[in-house]
C-alpha cells in the first residue's frame, strides 16, 4: 500500500472538490439569498484540508496499483460527502444536524436523492442549486472526472477508473487512453445535460428549475427544486415526456452512446442485448402498470393513467426516483411491483444504479441453463450476450456479486427493523437507499426525516455500498486486501 501516493491524490481531488462550492456562491449573489457566506465557509475549509493533506507528500510521484485505486475511491467518497454536507450544517437554513446534512450530502453524490429536507419551495436558490449540483457530480463519478485531469499533475488514472466502474461492462476503454476515454464520458454527459435542460426550458420549465432538474434527471439523482417532485408540473405534460425520454437516456450504457455517435448509426442500439432488455423489462412493466392504473379507475382517463404510468415506471425502473404523483399509495400490487424493478436498475456503464441489466440478463441466462442441465446434465451450454459466448469467471462473478447482494440486504433490513422501523419501511429503505432510488414506501414514502439517526448511518452505508456496487468498499474489509 503506497500511503504517500494516495495521500497526495487524496488531498488534489479534495482541492479540487472545493471548486465546485464556487457556483452556489455566484448563484446567491444572483438571487440575493444571503447564503453565500456558508458557501465560501466550506470552500475555505475544503480547500485548505486538502492543502495540508497534500503538501507534506507533494513530491510523491509514485504510479498507483490497483489495491491503491480501490482506497482512494473508498476514501474520496467519504471524505468527499462528509465535506460536502457543511453547507447544510451553516447557515440559517437548513441547519441540519451532523446526520442529517450527511445524509443529504451522501445521497446527492451517489445519487441516491432520498433526502430528509421538507419545504424545499422556500429553501435559498443557492442551496436548491448545491443540492441538484451534488447529483450532477456523482453522475458519472467525479472519479471518472479526475481520470481526465490527474494526468495532466502527473499521476496515471487507469487504476482509479477501473476501481471506479467494476463490473461486467462491455466497454471499458472506448479509446486507447484512459483519460481520452474520460473526457468522451464528460462530453456525452455533458452534451445531454444541456440538451435537457433546454429542452425542459422550452416546454416551461424556469431557467433555475430547467437546469437544476437537468442536473437530476441525466445523473439519475432524483433530487427537485420542489416537494411535490415533477408532480410540480403535473399541468405540463410535455416536461413529463421529456423527462421520460431523458431519463431512459441516462440509463443506458455510455459506451453505446459514444459509438452511436461515433459511426453515426442506430445500430448498437438495436444489437446490444442488455440495452434490448432494459427496454423490453421497462416497457412491459409500463403496459401492466397502465392497464391496471386504468383498470381500477386510479386516474380519470386512459391518457393521464398512460402518461403518470410510464413516468413512474421510467423514473423508478432507472433508479432516478422522480414522482408525479403518490405512488405508494397506488392500489394492490403496484408500489412493490415498482421496488422490485429498482433491484434491476439502468444498463452497466449508465448513471443508474440497482444490480444493472447486464447482471439480471446473465442471472437469468444461467438459470435457464440450469433447468437445461437437468434434462441434459453432459450437455456443454455456453452461456451467449449478443452472440457471444461470456467466459465462466464472469459468471461466477455475477453469482457471487448477487449472493452478497442478498446477504448484505438482509442484515441491513434485520438491523433497521431493530431501530423500530416497521417491515414495509425497513425493507423498501434498503431497496431505495442500496438501488440509489430515493423514494421508499411507508413512512420514508415522501422523505426520511421521521427516522432515526442510527438508521440514517445504516442507510448513508447502503447508499455507498451501492454507488460503488458492493465490491468496490467491501474489499477493504478483507484481511487479504491489507495483505502484503
Amino acid at each position: 500500500m503506497q500511503l504517500a501516493a494516495i495521500q497526495r491524490i487524496l488531498g488534489l481531488l479534495l482541492m479540487l472538490f472545493s471548486i465546485t462550492m464556487l457556483p452556489p456562491v455566484l448563484v446567491s449573489l444572483f438571487y440575493s439569498d444571503g447564503f453565500y457566506i456558508s458557501f465560501l465557509f466550506g470552500f475555505a475549509l475544503t480547500l485548505g484540508t486538502g492543502l495540508l493533506i497534500w503538501l507534506p507528500v507533494r513530491n510523491n510521484r509514485r504510479d498507483l496499483r490497483l489495491r491503491d485505486g480501490f482506497m482512494v475511491v473508498v476514501m474520496f467518497w467519504v471524505v468527499l460527502g462528509s465535506f460536502g454536507s457543511l453547507p447544510f450544517m451553516i447557515g440559517a437554513e437548513p441547519n441540519l444536524s451532523l446526520p442529517d446534512a450527511m445524509f443529504e450530502s451522501f445521497s446527492g453524490l451517489t445519487t441516491t436523492g432520498a433526502t430528509v429536507i421538507t419545504g424545499l419551495d422556500t429553501l435559498p436558490k443557492s442551496l436548491l442549486y448545491y443540492r441538484q449540483q451534488l447529483q450532477w457530480l456523482g453522475g458519472m463519478g467525479i472519479i471518472v472526472l479526475a481520470v481526465a485531469i490527474l494526468p495532466m499533475l502527473g499521476i496515471g488514472g487507469m487504476q482509479l477508473y477501473r476501481a471506479e466502474t467494476p463490473g461486467p461492462m462491455k466497454e471499458n476503454k472506448l479509446t486507447p487512453r484512459i483519460t481520452e476515454t474520460a473526457k468522451a464520458l464528460w462530453y456525452i454527459y455533458l452534451g445531454l445535460t444541456v440538451a435537457c435542460a433546454l429542452a425542459y426550458w422550452a416546454a416551461g420549465m424556469t431557467p433555475f428549475d430547467a437546469i437544476g432538474h437537468s442536473f437530476s434527471t441525466v445523473a439519475i439523482g432524483g433530487f427537485s427544486t420542489h416537494d411535490a417532485s415533477m408532480g410540480y408540473f403535473i399541468d405540463q405534460p410535455l416536461i413529463e415526456m421529456i423527462a421520460i425520454v431523458f431519463m431512459l437516456l441516462a440509463g443506458t450504457n455510455f459506451a453505446l452512446h459514444f459509438i452511436a455517435l461515433r459511426r453515426l448509426s442506430a445500430a448498437p442500439y438495436r444489437h446490444d442485448a442488455e440495452f434490448r432488455t432494459y427496454l423490453t423489462i421497462l416497457a412491459t412493466v409500463a403496459g401492466i402498470t397502465v392497464l391496471y392504473l386504468h383498470m381500477t379507475a386510479t386516474f380519470s382517463d386512459l391518457g393521464s393513467a398512460a402518461l403518470h404510468g410510464v413516468f413512474q415506471v421510467v423514473s423508478i425502473g432507472t433508479t432516478t426516483g422522480f414522482t408525479t404523483s403518490d405512488y405508494a399509495s397506488w392500489p394492490s400490487f403496484l408500489p412493490v411491483m415498482l421496488l422490485f424493478v429498482s433491484f434491476i436498475g439502468g444498463c452497466a456503464g449508465s448513471t443508474g444504479g440497482g444490480m444493472k441489466v447486464i447482471r439480471f440478463l446473465l442471472l437469468f441466462k444461467q438459470g435457464t441453463r440450469e433447468i437445461v442441465r437437468l434434462v441434459h446434465p453432459n450437455a456443454v451450454i455456453p452461456i451467449k450476450v449478443g452472440g457471444k459466448p461470456m467466459p465462466e469467471r464472469v459468471i461466477e462473478a455475477v453469482w457471487g456479486f448477487f449472493a452478497t447482494y442478498v446477504a448484505i440486504f438482509a442484515i441491513l433490513l434485520l438491523v433497521l427493523m431493530m431501530t423500530g422501523l416497521d417491515q414495509i419501511t425497513a425493507f423498501s429503505a434498503v431497496a431505495a437507499t442500496m438501488n440509489n432510488l430515493g423514494p421508499g414506501l411507508g413512512e420514508v414514502a415522501l422523505n426520511y426525516a421521521s427516522i432515526s439517526d442510527v438508521a440514517k448511518w445504516v442507510l448513508i452505508f447502503a447508499m455507498l455500498l451501492g454507488r460503488l456496487e458492493i465490491f468496490t468498499l467491501l474489499v477493504l474489509l478483507t484481511p487479504a486486501f491489507w495483505r502484503n
